[in-house]
This record gives structure tokens, C-alpha cells and sequence, in this order.
């Protein structure tokens, strides 16, 4: 095929590097090459972030190959279109003549075709007496021909880093929501340990996970969730042994029972979905860590993310704004000033502006507000009610929605063993077999 490398009129518009090298690739196309323009367009379309290629660039090069009548593009054919702006327009759907103009030049500074300038700047096609074309101006095509093996594979590395990424976040997903589970199956069987402590350590790893992050921060979150979920495994799976030497007892019915017979009951007023402990989960000698000023904003945030609409900026950094939120929030719910009063009383400010919260994230669930609000205040004057398993079921509930399609062989985790003859309690053993060993 014969090149045509065009040079700029000085005063026009001037050739940079990129569109020197696409030329040179253009020379380079061996006669026998050959590639369906439309396969092409394909892995432009998908490879476009790495070409720098725009959606209003790609409409244009979309019309582009409606002007070249064959579907295969050869390297031995004339690859040269030479459609008016206005017939181009027209067929990118109505483009204005300067947004035309200027994804033009992204599609030849792409290096994805070239500019055949005639002499006048205009495009046109010489043809001889026997009506074959001689010369034309206008766009030429052919890098679209000696570049589809690179085009190709710049396709693959997009799908490639797609599936990574994809299998990236949902290991994050798994950790997220395992780790949660776990320790609210802690926190609920009364496991000694400081599990505040680590419900901080877990919330400052995931306060460094911005909503839109790149593979290699997912990936780096989810290797420092890891050890943690290990460690809260082998806590769990330790207490069990500890509490039940024999796996044979408990064919005989014989395991720890939770004594605490408050634990997930539903409101008579309607509520579905929130499960509450009682207060002696909050005072249990073997669960030093929960205090009550203990409970992280951050996690209390995660929980009910409901509550950050309300203020201005959509941001909560300090009790002092949640409380102000909580107070916004207490009128639209339809929550008197006295059931209010008497939960701060009961609750403390800080706890009752938890409840609330809680309560405004699932107010669609909750017949009234007003009755829960002071059914629990109820139960905190009795000493049978916390906000921590409140809010740890919030965000279980979170995190469940978040449905992993097909989920992860535990060979690409890490493996983790499986734990055999342990048995503490029903809960605490259906929380541990419903996680997947990393």
C-alpha cells in the first residue's frame, strides 16, 4: 500500500510525535495483514483508558469505519475516508461541528488514524477515467491495521486487570464481613478478650479504604484484615476447645447455652431486622472491652450511614456533630421530646444518640419510632440493653447485603484449616461454620 505522509502548511495545525510514530507504524503494515474493523473498534472500545481515547472519540471513529465499505481491512488496500464534517456529524448523532473538530485530534493524537491533508485542507478523491480512485484526502485508517495485535493485547491486560480487581474486592467483601461476624460472636458467647480493642484495630484499617479505591489498596487492606481475622478465629475456635474438651457431649445435648435469654428479641413494635443484647453482655466480667465510650464513631458511622445525610457536606468527625445529627433526626422520625429526654436519662446522651441512629437506619422497618424508642429505654433502666450488639448487627446486616457472586476457593485465601470436634455453644459454632477458613 502506498503511504502518503502528509506536512502541515506552516500556520496549520502542527504534526506532534505521537502522530509521526503512527505514521511510521502505518508504513510498517505488511500487504498481507488483515483486521475486522469492528473486532478492532472492540479493543479500542475496551482498551480506551489506556489509549487515551474518549466516548465521544470513539462515536467519531465509529462513524469513521461506516465509510469504508469492507469489513476487513487489509494491509495492501487503500484505507483512506474522506466524509464532509457535516456527513460525519451526522453519523456520530448530531455532534456540534467544534466538539467534532476536537475528538477528531484525541483520535490522531491516539495515534488511532490519519490526517491526509490535501493542499486546500480539504477531503476529496481524485479518481482516474476508469472511475478507480487515484488520490483521496481525508483519514487514513491503516494504523488501525498495524496496530491490532497491540490493540488486541492492551484489550487483554483491561480484562485481565478487571478480573484481578474484581477477585480483589470480593476477598476484601469476605474479610470484611467474616471479621464482623466473628466478633459479634464473640462479643454475644462472652470470649475473654479486648474485642473493643479490636473492633478499633479493624475500623483504622478500613478508615484508609476510600470509596473508589485501586487494586493494589484493596489488595493491601486485605492483607493486613488477614492476620486480624486469623486471630479472631483462633481466639473463637480456642474458646471452644477450652469449654468443650469432649466433641462427643455434645451428641448428648451437653454445650454452653448463652444465659442471656434477651438476646436478639424482636420489638413489639415492629422492628425486624435490629437484634439487641442485654446490658450484662455490656457488664460481663470476661469481656473487658466494652466500656461504654469504647464503641468507635467510625464503626457507629458504618452502621448507620443513614445519619450522615442530615448534616451539611455529608460529614460526621466528631461525637459532638453526631449528636447534633441525632437531634435533627429525632423530629422526622416523629420521636416526642419526652421519650427523648428519658432515653438520654437512661441511655446517657452519647448511647441514646446511638439508638436513634440505629433506629433512623431501619426506620422503614420500625412501625414506631417513638414506642421502640422507649421500649428499649425500658430495658436500659433494667440493665437488659446495650448498644453494641445493636450496631454490630447493623453492620452484619451491612456487610451480608454486599452478595459475592460465587465467592472464593479457600485455596486462594490462604487456607486456613478447618476447625474439627469444636463445639461452645449453637450460635457460636453456626457463626464460626458460616465463615470461610482464609
Amino acid at each position: 500500500m502506498q503511504t502518503h505522509v502528509s506536512t502541515t502548511p506552516f500556520g496549520r495545525r502542527p504534526m506532534t510525535l505521537g502522530q509521526i510514530s503512527s505514521q511510521m507504524a502505518a508504513k510498517a503494515v505488511k500487504p498481507d495483514a488483515v483486521a475486522h474493523k469492528w473486532q478492532v473498534f472492540q479493543d479500542i472500545r475496551e482498551a480506551r483508558e489506556l489509549l487515551g481515547a474518549t466516548d465521544r472519540s470513539l462515536a467519531i471513529l465509529n462513524a469513521l469505519l461506516t465509510f469504508h465499505p469492507e469489513t476487513a481491512l487489509t494491509g495492501d488496500a487503500e484505507l483512506i475516508v474522506w466524509p464532509s464534517n457535516e456527513q460525519l456529524a451526522a453519523r456520530a448523532n448530531g455532534m456540534p461541528a467544534t466538539t467534532l473538530r476536537r475528538h477528531i485530534a484525541v483520535l490522531v493524537e491516539c495515534g488511532l488514524v490519519i490526517r491526509r491533508d490535501s493542499p486546500n485542507g480539504k477531503r476529496f478523491a481524485r479518481k482516474g477515467r476508469g472511475g478507480e480512485i487515484e488520490q483521496a484526502y481525508g483519514f487514513d485508517l491503516s494504523p488501525l491495521v498495524a496496530r491490532a495485535q497491540e490493540l488486541h493485547d492492551l484489550a487483554e491486560a483491561v480484562h485481565a486487570e478487571r478480573k484481578a480487581f474484581r477477585v480483589a474486592k470480593e476477598r476484601l467483601t469476605l474479610l470484611r464481613r467474616d471479621i464482623v461476624k466473628l466478633i459479634d460472636a464473640g462479643i454475644e458467647e462472652r470470649v475473654p478478650g479486648n474485642w473493643g480493642k479490636v473492633l478499633l484495630d479493624y475500623q483504622a484499617i478500613i478508615t484508609r479504604l476510600p470509596r473508589s479505591a485501586p487494586r493494589q489498596l484493596v489488595e493491601t487492606i486485605s492483607a493486613e484484615l488477614a492476620p486480624l481475622y486469623a486471630e479472631i478465629r483462633d481466639a473463637l475456635e480456642t474458646f471452644t476447645k477450652t469449654q468443650n474438651p469432649d466433641a462427643n457431649e455434645s451428641h448428648s445435648g451437653r454445650h454452653i447455652q448463652n444465659s442471656n435469654t434477651d438476646l436478639h428479641t424482636e420489638s413489639e413494635y415492629g422492628l425486624r431486622k435490629i437484634k439487641e443484647a442485654g446490658g450484662s453482655v455490656a457488664n460481663a466480667a470476661t469481656v473487658q472491652s466494652l466500656p461504654k465510650r469504647e464503641l468507635p464513631l467510625g464503626i457507629v458511622l458504618d452502621a448507620c450511614p443513614g445519619v450522615l445525610e442530615l448534616m451539611q457536606g455529608g460529614e460526621i468527625r466528631h461525637w459532638r456533630d453526631f449528636l447534633a445529627a441525632a437531634e435533627l433526626a429525632r423530629p422526622m422520625l416523629g420521636i416526642s421530646p419526652s421519650a427523648w429526654r428519658e432515653a438520654q436519662e437512661a441511655l446517657g446522651e452519647q448511647h441514646a444518640a446511638i439508638t436513634l441512629a440505629a433506629i433512623y437506619q431501619r426506620a422503614d422497618q420500625i412501625g414506631s419510632p417513638g414506642g421502640y424508642l422507649r421500649s428499649l429505654t425500658d430495658r436500659a433502666k433494667d440493665g437488659k440493653f446495650s448498644t453494641w450488639p445493636m450496631i454490630m448487627a447493623l453492620l452484619r446486616a451491612k456487610l451480608d447485603a454486599q452478595k459475592v457472586p460465587g465467592g472464593l476457593d479457600p485455596a486462594q485465601s490462604g487456607g486456613f484449616p478447618a476447625a474439627t470436634g469444636l463445639r461452645a455453644s449453637d450460635a457460636l459454632l453456626k457463626s464460626l461454620s458460616k465463615v470461610k477458613p482464609r
